[in-house]
């Protein structure tokens, strides 16, 4: 199996994998070599605070008892001397002379009983001179030293009769023969933390890019009809959203794909026949009618007559396209439906009263809905056009608006041959008209732009019709 480097499970595996190594250095830093820094800093420490317990209790009566337990807890060497550098208590770790031995017989620390027992105390360290010239010179009254992995503390404390000289050492290097043990101990630890984080790294990675593969090979298919619908959601909600996003697309793919076939096959087919008959007609006059001025100018009629067939099949696929293209009205805003309608029948009315036709209207005033004017006024102009191709004899088309509970509501009647029951839910399709009804429209377009421009208003579009006596198409619009 090829392992593809730049993959996202790679990636992710490989990020997964630094991660775990940075972890691990960081540690093993901290273990080995910064752990005696650390030991030593908090050891000080210590050492001070411990110091600064001595002198308070030094005054106390049980404060041989406290100065073992400081010793004892800390791993500290404690001298408590003189300016001339007689031991007047010491205590270690391993031997808490006055609280363990005598103390609990005696109350005072200064006792003649203990001065007078030197082998039970430590020596004073041979640079004890030394010590008290520098604690001398020093201008806080303190001492700090670090020779020979030993730390060295020293400080001036208040006894009973005069002031003391405090002297503390410690053992700086005590941790390091523990490194040794923690660093093998680091070792095993750190070998098979990386083998178990490798291999919970790669499942983690795989299970990562396992819904990101799904969907890969789901957008491969994008737009196709064998698109796979079916993607296993609950991973995470980003990737359960961009398969919803991938579904959306593929439909509005498939949309516009079909869209793009039927305009190819039936719109190509239309245009095929006014330009036939004008490039037919233009033949004529070229050929026979140009000398007969009648029948040129007959022909010519044609011609321009076929030419606005087509330009206003054209701009109807185009208005449609961009309705189809379109999320949202360009600009929403109150309208005067009840004065669109009066306009649009008016503009209308004068043309069709040439041909003897007639608009009679019933509009209620003051029906104000909230959408785009431009579009408005298109479907109410597509709705009359098609009453009018479709009117029978008396050529009169009514147009009545109401309000309904808080809904404007407008009929478009005419007096046309009807519709037949089984093709009533059609005529709303694209291209139903042109293709079905005896080839009446202009492009099948007409009643779809209406349709597309209602129920992008939160509208809907219903028609009714009785063969021989007419047909009643309605429009329903909420009512601001």
């Amino acid at each position: 199996m090829k392992v593809k480097l730049r993959s996202f499970k790679m990636k992710l595996w490989l990020y997964f994998v630094f991660f775990t190594a940075l972890i691990f250095t960081v540690l093993w830093l901290l273990q080995t070599v910064f752990i005696q820094s650390f030991y030593n800093e908090m050891l000080i420490s210590n050492t001070k605070a411990a110091a600064e317990q001595i002198a308070v209790s030094y005054t106390e009566d049980n404060s041989a008892e406290i100065i073992d337990k400081i010793s004892l807890s800390n791993s500290l060497l404690v001298y408590i001397a003189d300016s001339n550098g007689t031991i007047l208590y010491c205590s270690d770790q391993f031997r808490g002379l006055s609280g363990k031995n005598h103390g609990k017989e005696q109350n005072s620390r200064h006792s003649a009983e203990s001065i007078r027992r030197p082998e039970e105390y430590r020596s004073l360290p041979d640079d004890f001179d030394l010590f008290l010239e520098s604690l001398e010179a020093s201008e806080n009254r303190i001492y700090e030293k670090i020779e020979d992995g030993l730390y060295i503390y020293g400080a001036y404390i208040d006894g009973e009769t005069e002031q003391s000289i405090l002297y503390i050492s410690t053992v700086l290097e005590a941790v390091g023969p523990a490194v040794d043990i923690i660093r093998l101990q680091l070792v095993w630890g750190t070998v098979l933390s990386l083998i178990i984080g490798f291999i919970l790294a790669w499942f983690i990675a795989r299970g990562f890019a396992r819904p990101v593969a799904r969907l890969t090979k789901k957008a491969e298919h994008i737009g196709e009809d064998d698109f796979p619908q079916e993607f296993r959601k609950g991973f995470c909600s980003e990737l359960d959203e961009l398969s919803d996003v991938l579904d959306e697309t593929s439909d509005k793919l498939r949309k516009s794909r079909d869209f793009q076939r039927e305009l190819l096959a039936n719109v190509s087919h239309d245009l095929r026949t006014p330009l036939t008959m004008i490039k037919g007609y233009a033949e004529m006059v070229r050929d026979f009618s140009r000398t007969d001025e009648q029948q040129c100018n007959d022909d010519i009629e044609v011609i321009v007559r076929e030419a606005d067939r087509l330009s206003a099949m054209v701009n109807e696929i185009l208005e449609y396209s961009a309705m189809q293209s379109a999320e949202q009205l360009p600009a929403l805003e109150t309208i005067d439906f009840s004065a669109v309608v009066r306009r649009v029948c008016g503009n209308f009315d004068s043309l069709y009263s040439r041909e003897g036709g007639h608009i009679r209207t019933d509009i209620t005033e003051n029906i104000m809905v909230n959408g785009n004017i431009g579009r408005l006024e298109r479907a109410v102009y597509n709705l009359l056009d098609n009453a009018v191709r479709h009117n029978g004899e008396n050529k009169v088309v009514e147009v009545v608006l109401l309000k309904e509970k808080n809904q404007a509501i407008l009929h478009i009647i005419d007096q046309g041959s009807g519709i037949p029951l089984e093709e009533i839910n059609s005529i709303w399709d694209r291209y139903y008209t042109y293709r079905q009804r005896n080839k009446k429209g202009v492009s099948g377009l007409g009643l779809a732009i209406v349709q597309q421009i209602v129920q992008m208003h939160g509208g809907a579009c219903t028609a009714e019709s009785t063969m021989g006596k007419g047909s009643i198409f309605t429009i329903t619009l909420p009512m601001i």
